[in-house]
């Protein structure tokens, strides 16, 4: 299966040029989709993708240290957010004098980018006021509704129908492979570890489309966190680890970095070396095009009969967690 998006030759029309400022990495996945390579004018730290994304000056950047641990970050995030204080500074005169006639932000995790509040000092100061576009969703459905949204804000209407309209193909052909597969293996999905939090908003979702059953979190509800025994209890067939910002080769390293007590090796995904890193941020994290590549992945892992695209397969990493164990008992 292809999961490259091709647009169907059609006349957009002269499309006046924009100034654009995307200050979440989602909505420069869809600007890029779009078109907008030369209209983009800035963008956020965590914007990298594509790789064209990281050749444009930044105007917002995180207050937490680089170098910090994932317990670390944790308890920043805990401290910024007791004060009332926002995780992410904007550089206000580098904004001002990039004169943007758009900014995307979100209003859906101060934690995870910057919102409308972190904009507002530096917004005041601004003679002419950029429009501001402003993305919170909940499920998938308001994930591809915002692509729409964006290409009409953006005059790119058409292309964004055709974006989604490939989304939908892609889905449509997954659902009829998994169409007679009966079986739905029970799944934990893991967006931080130390603490542990779950996933929430659309990836219950994803874990549904993708043939599996979420067992601890629902669609639309918000990423909260749970106990090890909490994880322990619920017995996962599949593990998934998927640290927010972190790579599939650091979400393993630090899973396998941390020490669990005998109980954790009886989970049935442990026992049966059924755990798995994710490319969080590309595939999962980002409410942007890039979802249904995650959705085939997860697919993939729950149902190894289907067939998805290369990128698909790769997006997850195996944790060898009964090798791992074993070499702990022997030594």
């Amino acid at each position: 299966m292809s999961n490259v998006v091709v647009y169907e030759p059609q006349d957009y029309g002269t499309v006046a040029s924009m100034r654009i400022v995307s200050l979440i990495p989602s909505a420069t996945e869809i600007l890029f989709a779009l078109g907008f390579d030369d209209e983009i004018v800035a963008v956020s730290h965590e914007c990298d993708y594509p790789p064209a994304a990281r050749t444009k000056p930044v105007v917002i950047h995180s207050r937490l240290p680089h170098d910090a641990s994932p317990s670390e970050i944790d308890s920043l995030v805990r401290e910024y957010v007791h004060r009332g204080e926002s995780l992410y500074s904007v550089d206000s005169s580098l904004l001002e004098g990039l004169a943007p006639d758009l900014i995307i932000t979100q209003d859906l995790c101060h934690v995870c980018a910057g919102s409308p509040e972190d904009l507002a000092s530096a917004l005041a100061r601004f003679d002419r006021r950029p429009e501001v576009l402003c993305l919170n969703p909940q499920d998938l459905g308001d994930v591809w509704r915002d692509i729409l949204w964006v290409g009409e804000e953006t005059c790119r209407g058409l292309r964004a129908e055709a974006l989604v309209k490939n989304v939908g193909k892609r889905l449509a052909e997954l659902e009829l492979q998994l169409e007679n597969i009966s079986e739905r293996p029970r799944v934990g999905f893991l967006e931080w570890l130390q603490p542990f939090y779950v996933g929430g908003h659309w990836v219950p979702e994803m874990i549904e489309r993708a043939g599996g059953e979420d067992v601890f979190s629902s669609p639309r509800t918000p990423s909260f966190r749970i106990s090890l025994n909490d994880v322990i209890n619920g017995a996962p067939d599949i593990l998934l680890v998927a640290s927010c910002g972190y790579s599939a080769g650091q979400a393993r390293e630090e899973y396998l970095s941390m020490d669990f007590p005998e109980a954790w090796h009886a989970i049935p995904a442990v026992r049966n070396n059924r755990v798995y890193a994710l490319e969080a941020s590309s595939y999962f994290s980002r409410p942007g095009p890039r979802l249904v590549t995650g959705i085939e992945a997860l697919a993939k892992v729950f149902h190894p009969v289907v067939s998805v695209s290369q990128e698909a397969e790769h997006a997850i990493v195996p944790v060898e967690t009964r090798a791992r164990r074993t070499t702990s008992a022997s030594a």
